[in-house]
C-alpha cells in the first residue's frame, strides 16, 4: 500500500481546475466575523474552496488572527504562494510585531517556497497616516532585516492607491502594488475597464523599469451605487471578466479584490458595499458567480494600439489587515510603477497527472 501524498494531491486540485474562472491571485481575509478569528481548519477549509479559482493569495497582516502561520502549515507541500502583509499604522507597533512574526515563522517554514512578496503597509499614505518617505524607510528597513536573517532573495513592496503611489516609494520598492478601483471613481461599467488599465498605463511610464502589479482591483455585486458606479452581480461580473481578460492579455500581474465576502466589513463610508467584493460568498463555500466559464474573453475591453494615459479624478476604497479603508482622493499628476510582468499560468489537465494522482492515492 502506498502513502497519500499530499503535496501530488493538492497539485492536482490545481491543475483539474477550469482555466475560464482562475485568476492570478486574490485578496484573502480568513475571519467569519469581526471579532473572531478562524481556526485552522477553518482555514484548510478556505484553501480547499479557493483552490479552484487561484493558487495566490495575500494577506494584509501576518500576526492579525495567527493569519501567517495558520497558511503556512496550511499550504505546506502544496504549489500555494503568499504575499506576507506588514500592517501599518501612525506608531510603530504593528509594524515591527508583523516583521518580527515573519522572521519568527521563518525559522520554522521555508518562506522562500512559499512567499512570492512581503507587502509593507496598505495605503498608509493615503489613509495620512505616513508619509512616502516614511514608508519607503519602512521598505528599506524590511528589507535589510529580511536580508539579515537570509531571506534576501524576498521581495519587499507597499501597497498604495495608484494616485499616491509617489517616488519615494517606488525608488524603494522591488516592484509597484497598486490598488485601482474605478467603481470608487464613479465610473460607469462601460467606462471601467480603460479607466483602470489607464492608470496603470501612467504609473508604468514612470516605473523606473520595474514591474507593476494590480494588487487589488474589483466591483462590488451589491450595495449602493457610487456616481454612476452601479452595484450589482451583473457588473460585478462583467467588470471582472473585462479585468481578467485585459490583465491577461496584456501580460500584466494582478491580484483580485476579494476572495471572499465579508459581511463584518465596516459600514463607514460614502457606500454601504464593502460586504459584497468577494468571488465567494460569506458561508466561505458559495462561488458567487454561476457556471465554470466566469470569464468572456472574446468581447473583453483592449489596449488602443496608440494608447495614452488616462487622467481622471479618483475616489476609491479597498481593504486593509482586518477592515477596509474608504478613499476620497482628487489626482492631478501622472504616477509612477512598474511595467513587465507574468500572468498566472493556467494548466490542463493531463493524463499523466491523473495517473500520478492515482498511483498516489492507491
Amino acid at each position: 500500500m502506498k502513502f497519500f501524498n499530499t503535496g501530488l494531491f493538492l497539485s492536482a486540485i490545481f491543475t483539474v481546475s477550469n482555466a475560464d474562472s482562475r485568476f492570478n491571485g486574490l485578496n484573502y481575509n480568513p475571519k467569519r466575523d469581526a471579532n473572531g478569528c478562524p481556526s485552522l481548519d477553518d482555514v484548510k477549509s478556505d484553501l480547499n474552496v479557493l483552490s479552484k479559482y487561484t493558487d495566490t493569495l495575500r494577506i494584509y497582516s501576518t500576526v492579525d488572527c495567527n493569519a501567517g502561520e495558520m497558511l503556512l502549515k496550511a499550504i505546506k507541500g502544496s504549489p500555494w504562494k503568499l504575499y506576507l502583509g506588514i500592517w501599518v499604522g501612525q506608531d510603530d507597533n504593528s509594524y515591527n510585531a508583523d516583521k518580527d512574526e515573519i522572521i519568527r515563522l521563518s525559522k520554522l517554514y521555508d518562506l522562500k517556497s512559499y512567499v512570492k512578496g512581503v507587502v509593507v503597509g496598505s495605503e498608509a499614505i493615503y489613509r495620512k497616516e505616513r508619509t512616502a518617505e516614511q514608508m519607503a524607510s519602512l521598505v528599506s528597513d524590511t528589507k535589510s532585516t529580511l536580508g539579515s536573517n537570509g531571506l534576501g532573495s524576498i521581495k519587499v513592496t507597499s501597497s498604495e492607491t495608484w494616485p499616491w503611489y509617489q517616488t519615494p516609494l517606488i525608488n524603494a520598492v522591488d516592484f509597484l502594488f497598486v490598488h485601482v478601483f474605478p467603481f470608487w471613481e464613479g465610473k460607469t461599467i462601460e467606462e471601467s475597464s480603460d479607466v483602470a488599465f489607464g492608470h496603470i498605463y501612467d504609473l508604468q511610464k514612470v516605473a523606473q523599469g520595474k514591474k507593476v502589479v494590480i494588487a487589488e482591483s474589483g466591483w462590488p455585486s451589491a450595495g449602493d451605487n457610487y456616481g454612476a458606479s452601479v452595484a450589482s452581480l451583473t457588473n460585478a461580473q462583467k467588470y471582472m471578466s473585462d479585468f481578467v481578460c485585459r490583465a491577461s492579455a496584456e501580460n500584466i500581474d494582478y491580484l483580485y479584490f476579494s476572495a471572499i465576502d465579508a459581511p463584518w466589513a465596516s459600514t463607514n463610508n460614502a457606500s454601504n458595499v464593502e460586504s459584497h467584493w468577494g468571488i465567494i460568498l460569506s458561508d466561505h463555500k458559495t462561488p458567487k458567480f454561476s457556471g465554470n466559464n466566469w470569464f468572456d474573453c472574446t468581447s473583453a475591453p483592449k489596449k488602443p494600439s496608440n494608447s495614452t494615459s488616462t487622467k481622471t479624478g479618483s475616489t476609491q476604497t479597498s481593504s486593509s489587515a482586518s477592515n477596509t479603508s474608504s478613499q476620497d482622493s482628487t489626482v492631478s499628476s501622472t504616477l509612477s510603477s512598474s511595467a513587465t510582468i507574468t500572468p498566472g499560468i493556467i494548466v490542463f489537465v493531463s493524463t499523466v497527472v491523473l495517473s500520478a494522482l492515482a498511483s498516489a492515492i492507491f
